[in-house]
């Protein structure tokens, strides 16, 4: 356990250390010299040395002592404020605690059975009661908890040695991982270990020990009064939770809070324990019976706001809603302007949820508040990565891989970048680095063998692909296996004119011609595939549509009125979140912020163009429903009765026109931006008052060219893109068809739908026109291929011989193709998964944690208490394409 004490105690010595007058207090010269000593490795500019004082200086202006400046009770608000590591910035300056302050720790340190002089024991708990009181955390108060406290000790140590002895004691060092920010106690100390404790619960040495550990709870029990039960009860707790006991210090924060309901410590650190055993959810109950009790207290609790704001969003990001999440953030920002971590936070969950530009902006924030900060370069460089600026997120990438050499996130990331890039070989390098410090990554395996792929050296990505296979047994890697296979069979040549790739060139629409209306056209493929991919990372293809209908029945929404007055049932991103979070509970949380991030994006953008973060419910359950699970005719129903919902609407069966077409005209530009929006409100304008019945918005609605027809094929592709066709490849990209398969009935070669959506034909059948036939199963097309006669008269009078040599019966059958080939069925073994890594890689059948918004580091990984901080692949995606083979 951290000595009692040596928190204030070292932000004393680094205090006197640089007081050089010795007049009680840091000026503005004496504070620079602090700043630019604490950061070694920073060159601080004139500018931002006065900018962090400035900022200093006012936040702290009732600790400015005139032209003194920050007093020492002043400098350790600072760090109690998370302005700075006490720790960190000790070690940075190589003090030492005072020879006198180790003695009086040593000797506190006895067992409660030691024979010392009472004078000199009483001597010492003043001081030690002295150091906890001007810390924000108020320890210790009652001699009695004090002997507990030494008990404790003993108990834990024996504990310790018995596991240790019997190899059961296990610590892991993840350093080399982001920091979460986490603010672990009342102040944002971390006199804890840098490494994970791994405790052997099922001896019986453990259980043991938590028998002599109920007989201490006892004792606290049995306490002359309530108040020093409940300074017993916290202190045990907080011993428990230095040494990474978290299931047994919950039990003595719980039995604090049932002591003294409205204290704020007690829940706050329950919380805090909750968190760290993966229980968000009452994790962030606590947290808010925290934050009721910090705003009943008034001024008593209100400095230890932005921590509990802190803490409470990092709860909420644990069960998904980052959104929710970046509200918290933003009120630690504001009642604390130089608490970096919670500008950290914040970019951080405003990249997870896709608002780049402020996340660029929070991220600068904390970097200029804290140049060393490696996890924010990371995320900064992800973030501008994401808005095109790859060059200099590359320098921010290599900013903070020279921060910190180790670190997996920035490592992953700028692979991840490089591979965007087309540079295989640096890819390649960074994704080598990554497995050094992590070896079982299978992500970062994975990636690795395609950028081998794509650096052209085929038998390395092989040898890479089956270290991949032995970490993980996704059907997307028996795919990709199956496809290097492909590839090494039958190497297409390069063309000059193919696109730059060399293996397919690039066809006019105006050339891709079809056998029969039934065949999809290319460019209405190309748009529904679109379509389809955003419902497979939003997973809203499995939200039943009547679920929509269900939560504007049940969940009645307050009347707002936008800025012309136009009254609407409006409410605010976060809220919203919570709505999909109903709709979407079959989700991790993981997964779940994957699918909120591409709503944000695709969705929430264009209806909340002005940045007001609320958008109109009604529209958004309209805009939803054609795109969630359910037939046809219930979708659109759904959509109409969302548009009656809206205040402009209710109470009628019938919706204003202008109002139809400015929904059409919404749907266009987030399904179809490409195709712009629709002409119709032109031709009626927006005076026009006239009402739609239900058919007629269906008339609307189903216009091929300025509605939504294209929903058609969208429903075509939902209950057909699964579908596998034996051993059929596409002759372009090489993978096995899955979906519909397009076959030009001329050269008798087939297309994916991807690739015929983008027109590409290999060189090798390059012709003035084609034309394609579309078939949705293999089934299909061996019905198109053979033809069956019936059975002739048995005189043969027809002209044809139908008995053979011994009288039996035969059938005579004609093949279609010029070419008779056997029809192969699928074989038991293949995968049964109709996904391809590369083409599909959000397909439904994933397991939930693999989602858009990436995540590298495992869910029940935790350093210094708490889980890393979201650190997404940068890309959009967990994996890279497999490059096409020169």
């Amino acid at each position: 356990m951290t000595t009692r004490g040596t928190r204030s105690e070292k932000v004393k010595r680094i205090f006197q250390q640089f007081d050089a007058n010795r007049d009680g207090g840091l000026n503005r010269d004496e504070m620079a010299a602090l700043v630019v000593a604490v950061n070694p490795r920073v060159k601080f500019s004139d500018e931002q040395i006065n900018a962090i004082l400035d900022e200093v200086f006012r936040t702290y202006g009732e600790f400015i002592d005139g032209d003194k400046g920050l007093t020492y009770d002043g400098l350790l608000r600072t760090y109690d404020d998370g302005a700075g590591d006490v720790d960190r910035d000790f070690d940075a300056l190589e003090l030492e605690l005072n020879d006198d302050n180790k003695g009086s720790t040593i000797e506190a340190e006895a067992s409660s059975s030691s024979i010392v002089d009472e004078g000199v024991i009483e001597s010492q708990k003043k001081q030690r009661t002295a150091a906890w009181a001007v810390s924000p955390n108020h320890g210790i108060v009652f001699d009695d908890t004090w002997k507990i406290v030494d008990d404790l000790e003993i108990l834990i140590k024996r504990l310790k040695a018995k596991q240790a002895k019997d190899g059961k004691f296990k610590a892991d060092n993840f350093d080399a991982f982001s920091d979460a920010g986490w603010s672990r106690e009342l102040g944002p100390s971390s006199e804890i270990s840098e490494k994970r404790v791994f405790w052997e619960e099922s001896g019986n040495d453990f259980a043991a020990f938590v028998r002599e550990l109920g007989a201490l709870r006892t004792r606290a029990d049995g306490a002359r009064s309530r108040e020093e039960a409940f300074d017993g009860h916290m202190a045990i707790g907080r011993v428990l939770y230095d040494h990474q006991l978290f299931k047994e210090a919950l039990v003595s924060f719980k039995r604090a809070c049932e002591l003294q309901p409205v204290d704020v410590r007690p829940h706050f650190r329950a919380g805090n324990c909750l968190y760290v055993l993966g229980r968000y959810k009452e994790a962030k109950e606590e947290f808010l019976l925290a934050l009721e009790a910090a705003e009943a207290g008034g001024n008593q609790w209100g400095y230890l706001l932005p921590q509990i704001y802190v803490n409470l969003g990092i709860a909420l990001e644990g069960e998904g809603m980052v959104l929710s999440a970046c509200e918290y953030y933003r009120e630690a920002a504001i009642l604390c302007p130089t608490h970096f971590r919670a500008l950290k936070l914040l970019g951080s969950a405003l990249f997870g949820v896709g608002e780049y530009k402020a996340a660029v902006k929070a991220l600068e924030e904390a970097i200029f508040m804290k140049p060393d900060y490696a996890d924010a370069h990371c995320d900064l460089a992800s973030a501008l990565h994401a808005m095109g600026e790859d060059e200099k997120a590359i320098e921010v990438f290599q900013k903070a891989i020279d921060l910190k050499p180790g670190h997996v996130d920035a490592l992953y990331n700028l692979g991840g970048l490089y591979m965007d890039l087309g540079r295989f070989q640096r890819a390649s390098e960074m994704y080598t680095r990554v497995l050094a410090v992590w070896p079982n990554h299978w992500r970062a395996q994975l990636n690795k063998a395609v950028s081998l792929l794509g650096a052209g050296e085929t038998e390395e990505a092989k040898k890479a692909l089956k270290e991949a296979l032995k970490l993980t047994n996704r059907v997307e890697l028996h795919d990709a296996i199956s496809h290097l296979k492909q590839i090494q069979k039958k190497k297409v040549k390069g063309n000059e004119g193919a696109n730059g790739e060399g293996v397919f060139v690039i066809v006019e629409p105006s050339k891709f011609n079809t056998v029969n209306g039934k065949t999809t056209l290319r460019q209405d493929l190309a748009i529904a595939l679109q379509i389809r991919v955003f419902q497979r990372i939003s997973r809203l293809s499995r939200c039943d549509v009547e679920l929509l209908k269900k939560e504007m029945s049940e969940n009645d929404v307050p009347m707002s009125y936008s800025g012309g007055g136009v009254p609407e049932k409006s409410i605010r991103k976060p809220n919203l979140e919570e709505i999909l979070r109903r709709l979407l509970n079959f989700l991790k949380p993981e997964t779940f912020q994957g699918a909120v991030k591409v709503i944000n994006e695709r969705i929430l953008s264009v209806l909340d163009d002005t940045g007001s973060g609320r958008v109109d419910l009604g529209m958004i359950y309209a805009v939803l429903a054609p795109i969630c699970s359910g037939t046809p005719d219930k979708r659109k129903r759904v959509a109409f009765d969302a548009l009656l919902w809206r205040p402009v609407n209710e109470g009628g069966s019938q919706i204003k026109r202008t109002d139809a077409v400015r929904y059409i005209n919404f749907l266009r530009a987030i399904y179809i931006p490409s195709h712009g929006v629709s002409e119709m409100l032109e031709f009626h304008g927006e005076e026009d008052s006239s009402m739609v019945s239900f058919k007629e918005f269906l008339v609307m609605f189903d216009d091929p060219d300025w509605g939504f027809g294209i929903m058609s094929t969208l429903v075509k592709l939902e209950s057909g893109d699964r579908n596998r066709h034996g051993n059929c490849v596409c002759s372009v990209c090489r993978y096995p068809i899955i979906g519909s398969r397009f076959k030009e009935i001329k050269s008798h070669f087939s297309l994916c739908s991807q690739c015929y959506s983008e027109g590409k034909v290999s060189p090798a059948f390059k012709q003035d026109d084609y034309k394609f036939k579309e078939y949705g199963s293999e089934a299909e097309a061996m019905k198109d291929k053979c033809t069956c006669l019936p059975l002739q008269s048995r005189n043969g009078r027809d002209g044809f011989d139908d008995i053979d040599a011994r009288g039996s019966n035969r059938t005579i059958i004609s093949m279609a193709s010029s070419t008779p080939r056997f029809i192969r069925r699928s074989s038991a073994t293949e995968p049964s998964s109709s996904a391809s890594l590369f083409s599909y890689p959000f397909d439904d059948h994933q397991e939930e944690g693999v989602e858009q918004h990436t995540e590298i580091h495992p869910p029940d990984v935790v350093e210094d208490y708490s889980i890393w901080d979201p650190a997404p692949r940068s890309g959009g995606g967990d994996y890279a394409p497999i490059p096409h083979a020169e």
